[in-house]
């Protein structure tokens, strides 16, 4: 029983440091109820695989269809391999992918000839820092340091037109199959917007930084977990008070 006694005092004072310097009563239901909700966000953590992929796969891109074409975009996290120390690092940066798809009918459009395009972090800076009436542009070779460079060349343009909206149109040509596509897809101010706080959300997850500032937080992580443990059966059980 002295024992016990001893071990809520610990724990009594140590959730008095947590819990905004003030001193609270581990015995107390309230007092437990504030804490499990103050931590309830902090404690939950997301379930990845060494190679950066979720075991649980979610989709949830954004989507704009108009009438010559569909845009979506969604962030493609990054990729980690494991040190010989045991720690991961990152091996691919993530990238947000921005996908466009023809049109071949009213709200009908051809998945099978969709067209990727893959933002970088630098290059989603140059968006979100776009400022009214700007305009950016950027080009990539995906066969680039290889022997087949430059036989596939994409661009992607980002202009103003009146209103605050955007034209964002990717250009193709692929010499190997002698094609040359071009998809534009007029953006609302709103829809700029929307794409741009994505980006923003979105990027220290493509440089893995959520992952880096996660392993910060373990050790605080699993002294909330052990305090909630040690609460909750308190509570439950007569013999504590």
């Amino acid at each position: 029983m002295m024992k016990l006694k001893q071990l809520l005092q610990f724990r009594t004072h140590l959730s008095g440091n947590l819990l905004h310097g003030k001193p609270g009563d581990i015995r107390n239901p309230s007092w437990l109820h504030a804490f499990t909700s103050r931590v309830g966000l902090s404690t939950a953590t997301g379930h990845f695989t060494d190679k950066g992929k979720s075991s649980d796969r979610v989709f949830a891109d954004y989507c704009v269809y108009k009438g010559k074409a569909s845009l979506s975009m969604y962030p493609v996290l990054p990729k980690f391999s494991r040190l010989d120390s045991g720690g991961l690092k990152v091996d691919r940066r993530g990238v947000m992918m921005l996908t466009f798809s023809p049109a071949i009918g009213e709200r009908k459009y051809d998945w099978e000839k969709k067209q990727f395009f893959a933002l970088s972090a630098v290059e989603m800076g140059s968006l979100i820092s776009l400022g009214s009436g700007g305009s950016c542009e950027f080009f990539h070779d995906p066969s680039m340091k290889t022997s087949n460079a430059g036989q596939v060349r994409k661009t992607l343009s980002v202009k103003p037109v009146e209103g605050g909206s955007y034209f964002l149109s990717l250009s193709v040509v692929n010499n190997m199959l002698q094609t040359n596509d071009r998809l534009t897809v007029p953006i609302t101010a709103a829809e700029f917007a929307v794409m741009k706080t994505a980006c923003s959300f979105a990027l220290p997850h493509i440089l893995g930084w959520d992952r880096y500032m996660d392993q910060k937080q373990q050790p605080v992580k699993r002294v909330c977990l052990g305090l909630i443990l040690v609460a909750r059966s308190c509570v439950s059980h007569s013999n504590c008070t």
